[in-house]
C-alpha cells in the first residue's frame, strides 16, 4: 500500500471522529442519571385498593368478614392504636364510604355534618382520602321483611311526606325503588340535600370524588333507563352544578344517563360488581357483569375515553373468599377478571375491606403495580456546573407503567440541596397529561444570584403545590428520609 492511500486512509478516520465528536446527543460536562427501577408495590395518592366503612389500621373482621359486609350506616370508629397497616389487605390512599341520606338529614334542612367532618379528619390521620357516596336508600331483605325497608329507607321525614307505598314503576325484587323518583319532592328534596353537599365540601383537600348517586336501592341507579329527561337532569345537575373542583364518579346506568352527564363534564366511571362470571347466570340466561353488561355498556354508553381525564373506581362483586369458596374461582379466573380492569384502566378498586386470600396476594400485588399510574424515571441530564443568576436546562424521560395518568394537579419540583443551603423550583410540567407509555419534559430552573457557590446534591420529587412536600412515590431507587429522589451532584459557580 503506497504512503498516499495510507495518507488518505487516516485523513478519512480522523475526519470521520470529529464527525460523531460533533455530533454526539451528550454533550460532555453533562450529567445523566439512567435511575434503577425497582419492583415495590407503591401506595400513592388516588390509587390502589381502598378501604370500605373503616380506615387504614382497623381490623378487618370487625365489621366485615370473608363473604359478608356492611354498609349504608354511619361508620362504626375504631380505637387507632398509631399502626396503620392493614393486615390481610392492601394499604390504601382511599377511604371510601357509603351511607344513606337518612342518617345525614335526619330531620328536613337539619344536616348532620358532623359525621362527614369526622370521616374526612380521620381519613387525613391514618393517610387516606375520603371517597364518599349518598345513596338515597338501600334495599329490601330477600324476604321482603318490612323491618328492613326501615332500617335502609329515606329520611323519616320524607317517608311520613310521600306516603308507606313502596311498589312503584321499577319494581325489580333486589333493587326496587322504594319512593317514586318522578315524584317531584324527590327532586327537590334529595336534589338539596346534594346541592348543600356540594356548597360545603366541593373542593376540600380530603375529599377524593364523590359518587353521582341519583336512584336505586344503594345508590346503584337502578331503573334509571326509565326517568323523564327532565327528572334525570335535575337529579345530575344538582351534583355537576355544585361540584365543580371535586371530581364526580357516575355509575354505568343507562345510555341516556351516561351520555347527559359525560356531555357536562368530565366524569370517571364506576361498577358495582366486579368479578360476577356467573354469580346469576343461572336465573339470567347466562347473562353477567364481566362477560356482558359491562364490556357492551363501556361501547354502547360512550365512556371508552373517559379514563383520559377522570378516574375509573371500581367495586369487587361479593368479596374474594365468596368467590373462592361459593363460586370456586381458581388463579386462571382471577387473573382474567383483573386483566379486564386493568384493560379499562382502572384506578382503585373497593375490595369492601374482606381479606384477600393468601393464595391470590401475587395475583394483587401484580395487579397494584399496574393499576392507576406508576412513575418511572428513565433519565434525567443536565449541566454539571451551573453558575449563579442563570438557567439549569434539563432533560427528563419518564414511563407511565400503569393504566391511566394521575388526575391530581400534583408538581414536579427539583430541589437542590447542601449542608448550608437548599432550594425548591416547581417546574410547569402537568402530570396529569402522562398517559400510560413514555412522556417526555425538557425545561429549566432559575438559579438565585445570591444562592452560595459550591456542590448541591440534585434530587426530584412530584411535590404537593401547596406544602412543595412530595406526594408521589417513583418506582426507582434513590428516595430519601422526606421521600425526594438522588439523582446526583452539580457544581454552582
Amino acid at each position: 500500500m503506497n504512503r498516499l492511500l495510507i495518507l488518505l486512509i487516516l485523513v478519512f478516520f480522523q475526519a470521520l471522529a470529529c464527525s460523531i465528536q460533533s455530533f454526539s446527543q451528550i454533550k460532555s460536562g453533562s450529567l445523566v442519571v439512567r435511575p434503577k427501577e425497582i419492583d415495590d408495590v407503591l401506595t400513592n395518592p388516588g390509587i390502589g385498593f381502598t378501604t370500605f366503612q373503616r380506615f387504614n389500621g382497623d381490623t378487618l373482621t370487625t365489621l366485615n368478614n370473608k363473604s359478608g359486609w356492611i354498609e349504608g350506616c354511619p361508620i362504626v370508629y375504631q380505637t387507632f392504636k398509631g399502626d396503620l397497616i392493614n393486615k390481610q389487605y392492601p394499604q390504601s390512599s382511599i377511604a371510601y364510604w357509603r351511607v344513606y341520606w337518612k342518617y345525614l338529614e335526619p330531620e328536613k334542612g337539619k344536616y348532620r355534618w358532623d359525621l362527614i367532618d369526622q370521616a374526612l379528619a380521620t381519613a387525613r390521620e391514618r393517610g387516606q382520602t375520603l371517597l364518599l357516596r349518598v345513596a338515597p336508600y338501600g334495599s329490601l331483605q330477600p324476604d321482603g321483611s318490612n323491618e328492613e325497608i326501615k332500617n335502609n329507607d329515606v329520611p323519616k321525614w320524607y317517608r311520613q311526606m310521600v306516603g308507606e307505598k313502596t311498589n312503584w314503576k321499577y319494581n325489580n325484587p333486589v333493587n326496587k325503588w322504594l319512593v317514586n323518583a318522578e315524584d317531584p319532592r324527590y327532586v327537590q328534596y334529595f336534589g338539596r340535600f346534594i346541592k348543600e353537599l356540594g356548597k360545603r365540601y366541593d373542593g376540600n383537600p380530603d375529599l377524593e370524588a364523590v359518587d353521582l348517586s341519583i336512584v336505586g336501592a344503594w345508590g346503584e341507579g337502578a331503573g334509571s333507563f326509565m326517568l323523564l329527561q327532565k327528572t334525570r337532569e335535575a337529579l345530575i345537575n344538582a351534583y355537576i352544578d355544585n361540584f365543580k373542583k371535586t371530581p364526580l364518579i357516575a355509575l354505568l346506568t343507562d345510555e341516556k344517563t351516561n351520555r347527559y352527564i359525560n356531555d357536562k363534564v368530565n366524569a370517571g366511571w364506576r361498577v358495582d360488581c366486579i368479578g360476577d362470571l356467573g354469580f346469576w347466570a343461572k336465573d339470567q340466561n347466562g347473562w353477567t357483569h364481566m362477560y356482558d353488561y359491562y364490556p357492551e355498556s363501556i361501547i354502547k354508553f360512550d365512556v371508552m375515553d373517559a379514563w383520559k381525564k377522570a378516574p375509573i373506581s371500581l367495586e369487587i362483586c361479593g368479596t374474594f373468599y365468596w368467590w373462592k369458596d361459593l363460586e370456586g374461582y381458581t388463579e386462571k379466573d382471577v387473573k382474567y377478571i383483573f386483566d379486564q380492569t386493568l384493560k379499562w384502566h382502572i384506578s382503585s378498586f373497593n375490595a369492601k375491606s374482606s381479606p384477600v386470600p393468601p393464595e391470590w396476594e401475587p395475583l394483587v400485588n401484580d395487579w397494584l403495580k399496574k393499576m392507576g399510574y406508576r412513575f418511572v424515571l428513565r433519565k434525567f441530564s443536565c449541566p454539571e456546573t451551573i453558575k449563579r443568576n442563570s438557567k439549569l436546562s434539563f432533560q427528563t424521560w419518564w414511563e407511565n407503567k400503569g393504566v391511566a395518568p394521575c388526575y391530581k394537579n400534583f408538581l414536579l419540583a427539583i430541589r437542590l440541596k447542601s449542608n448550608e443551603d437548599s432550594i425548591i423550583s416547581l417546574t410547569a410540567a402537568d402530570i396529569r397529561k402522562w398517559l400510560p407509555g413514555d412522556n417526555i419534559y425538557d425545561n429549566s430552573i432559575y438559579i438565585p444570584k445570591n444562592m452560595p457557590q459550591g456542590y448541591y446534591e440534585l434530587q426530584i420529587g412530584i411535590v404537593d403545590p401547596i406544602t412543595r412536600k412530595p406526594r408521589v412515590q417513583l418506582a426507582i431507587e434513590g428516595k430519601d428520609a422526606e421521600g425526594w429522589y438522588q439523582l446526583g451532584k452539580i457544581k454552582i459557580e
